[in-house]
């Protein structure tokens, strides 16, 4: 699983910051993007779906993405990506389902979550951009930084992560749905730490790697006109 896991408390100093210098997410996280157990007792219900018939394809469930939310990538995005993998990869896949976000859901926010034979995806804000109230750490803000997510500090203790059309399904198609599949082929190890090693590798491997890396992504940068005077 790729989690955004919710902050309980915020103070009324830095939500009033906030909204000072940006329109925010009600949902104020920090970010840790890591996989847990679903058995663990604060994993976010799913949807349970019924094993296939031998030899079916995978196939792809899509739900109402949640009030201020949209899913981010299509079902003809994932189908595309899927079929640029080895082929084998995808024997175990059952289902991919864009999940959506409930109120429940939102006590513990994620990008995504490999259960059984199943690949969850869930919605972002509709707005692309997300807010914490914690400092994330390094290696995420590095990792975000390779999918041309942007960091910026709109407030004292504020961190905002702004993503474009392009970045966000960039991300999710190239790193969060790979992940996950990662997982789902991962049959050796058991521990969080083992598993997660495993699917931050093969997400490296077969998605930023496999897609171009750093020189597929390398982004024009913005020129500002000035009218002469």
């Amino acid at each position: 699983m790729r989690s955004r896991r919710q902050k309980s408390s915020v103070s009324q100093t830095r939500r009033q910051a906030v909204q000072s210098h940006v329109s925010w997410s009600r949902r104020a996280r920090r970010m840790l993007m890591g996989s847990r157990n679903v058995r663990e007792e604060f994993a976010p219900p799913e949807t349970w779906h019924e094993p296939l018939e031998r030899g079916d394809d995978y196939k792809i469930v899509v739900q109402e993405a949640g009030e201020n939310h949209r899913h981010v990538v299509t079902p003809e995005q994932i189908r595309e990506r899927l079929e640029s993998v080895p082929q084998q990869f995808l024997d175990g896949l059952e289902v991919v389902q864009l999940s959506q976000m409930t109120r429940k859901k939102q006590s513990f926010p994620c990008y995504g979550m490999q259960w059984g034979a199943a690949l969850y995806l869930y919605p972002l804000e509709e707005s692309l951009e997300e807010i914490f109230f914690s400092p994330p750490r390094p290696e995420v803000v590095n990792e975000v930084k390779m999918y041309g997510g942007r960091w910026d500090r709109p407030g004292p203790g504020v961190w905002r992560l702004q993503w474009t059309e392009e970045t966000i399904e960039d991300f999710y198609l190239n790193n969060i749905l790979i992940h996950e599949l990662g997982h789902l082929l991962d049959d050796r190890n058991t521990s969080y730490t083992d598993r997660e090693r495993y699917a931050e590798w093969f997400a490296i491997q077969y998605g930023y790697l496999s897609t171009g890396g750093n020189v597929a992504r390398r982004r024009q940068p913005i020129r500002r006109r000035h009218h002469r005077t």
